[in-house]
């Protein structure tokens, strides 16, 4: 019986070449991984731990499209980096800042809560455009997943996807409007 994977890879060879390749270049994560935490041993350990889910469901999904399985986890080590700088500004901006409040400072920082009319809504809306995603062709997917799952830069977007920067964003700018 012949145990294969689209591709013609067998099956476990990515997460083969994920272990070799993690275990060869581990001791450089941590460096990388603290030198970006400035030290933060526990902001680096997190980053370490988001980079080997993603690197190894990356190598399971597509091992085809990895060339260089070592710097690749670096690139996506640095990948997580930029995620979370991108998750922190997001998070620090919904917070007020304390300098300059008078009056009574927790009124000001009471967020307005969703209704729950409101809440269901937006539960609805996600479903419509799960289904929707779903139903695009592979090409589209890749691009919605790129783009909107990912949050990848353009440049990255396209050079995945094997085209010019402008024409990547035409296409997430045609996607966009398809699934509105």
């Amino acid at each position: 019986m012949n145990c294969s994977m689209p591709g013609g890879l067998q099956a476990g060879l990515p997460d083969q070449l994920f272990e070799a390749s993690w275990r060869a270049v581990l001791p450089g994560l941590q460096r990388r991984a603290r030198q970006l935490a400035r030290g933060n041993a526990d902001g680096a350990q997190e980053w370490l731990a988001a980079t080997a889910i993603k690197a190894l469901l990356f190598f399971r999904r597509s091992p085809e499209r990895i060339r260089d399985p070592q710097g690749f986890l670096f690139l996506v080590l640095d990948h997580v980096f930029v995620d979370s700088c991108r998750r922190q500004a997001r998070e620090q901006r919904l917070f007020v800042d304390f300098a300059g409040l008078e009056d009574d400072p927790l009124q000001q920082l009471e967020a307005p809560q969703m209704s729950v009319l409101d809440q269901v809504e937006l539960l609805e809306t996600l479903a419509l455009l799960s289904r929707r995603v779903a139903q695009l062709p592979p090409k589209k997917r890749r691009l919605f997943e790129l783009k909107f799952v990912d949050d990848l830069p353009y440049p990255h977007i396209a050079a995945e996807l094997g085209m010019n920067q402008p024409l990547a964003r035409k296409y997430v700018q045609l996607l966009r409007a398809q699934l509105r």
